[in-house]
């Protein structure tokens, strides 16, 4: 008889079926839970102006983060001070001049306002003198003080600083040739160097001004001491360029306006001459 034929069967060893993709789906939720916790951790050891710049930006993402958040891709310790967050500054250099003790007294010497050109901090003088010595173009302790205050808090962000000297209309006694022009400029140029020894940015003064008695504060009375005065301007930061606005913008806009209609009246009010 034939000999049978001979079949070999060969088990192939299976793959246990299909396990799905939950494994995927867990694993990018412990990702994504590092990285939460890796920017709580970094936001917490932040300044404190670059978590106010990013809470800004979440709540408003058009507008406080457009202002506040290119900064933050740079140094991180600085974030640009938009119009609004002006008042707040103001607050908070009030607050850090009340909490010196020596500086306390020199309260009702430091006015500051917000205008259309910045935060104006005025330093006014007394009739013994407050941070200038009488004739003297040199700080005294105060002045040297409360500078380095403001240059500290100041040199914290990016705005340009712009430095005004002035002077009552009291003529200066001395030197012929070194009038009130030139103790006004020299006032406001000793400002500025204590300042950027102190912590203000090399690059953030825009202008140093030298007034003499052309902007008195009280025109009443040009003899008054608070007429003699160092003004610190911190500039507003454009919305477009990222620089700080042009000195006297809005009042220049204004006049270039006021011109305008006044030439346009004049031409039709004026006949043709031929």
């Amino acid at each position: 008889m034939p000999t049978p034929p001979i079949i070999i069967i060969k088990k192939k060893g299976g793959h246990g079926g299909h396990h799905g993709g939950a494994w995927k789906v867990a694993y990018a939720d412990f990702v994504t839970a590092m990285m939460a916790l890796f920017i709580v951790l970094w936001l917490m050891n932040s300044s404190k102006p670059v978590q106010e710049a990013i809470s800004g930006y979440f709540k408003d993402p058009s507008g406080t983060g457009k202002l506040m958040g290119s900064s933050l891709a740079g140094t991180g310790d600085k974030a640009q001070l938009p119009k609004q967050d002006m008042a707040k500054l103001k607050e908070e250099l009030e607050k850090s001049i009340e909490s010196v003790i020596d500086l306390g007294k020199l309260k009702k010497n430091v006015e500051m306002t917000v205008t259309p050109e910045g935060l104006r901090i005025e330093l006014l003088e007394s009739e013994g003198g407050t941070f200038f010595d009488s004739g003297n173009a040199g700080l005294n302790q105060s002045g040297q003080e409360l500078l380095t205050l403001l240059a500290v808090e100041l040199g914290k962000i990016p705005n340009h600083i712009l430095i005004e000297g002035h002077t009552d209309a009291k003529p200066f006694a001395g030197k012929s040739s070194y009038s009130n022009w030139e103790l006004s400029a020299d006032r406001g140029n000793a400002a500025r160097r204590l300042m950027q020894q102190s912590g203000l940015g090399s690059d953030q003064v825009s202008q140093v001004r030298g007034f003499a008695d052309q902007q008195l504060r009280d025109a009443k009375d040009p003899l008054d001491p608070s007429n003699r005065r160092i003004s610190i301007i911190v500039q507003y930061i454009s919305n477009n360029a990222g620089q700080a606005e042009s000195p006297g913008k809005d009042a220049k806009e204004l006049e270039e306006g006021k011109l305008s209609a006044e030439g346009a009246k004049a031409k039709t009010e004026t006949p043709d001459k031929k």
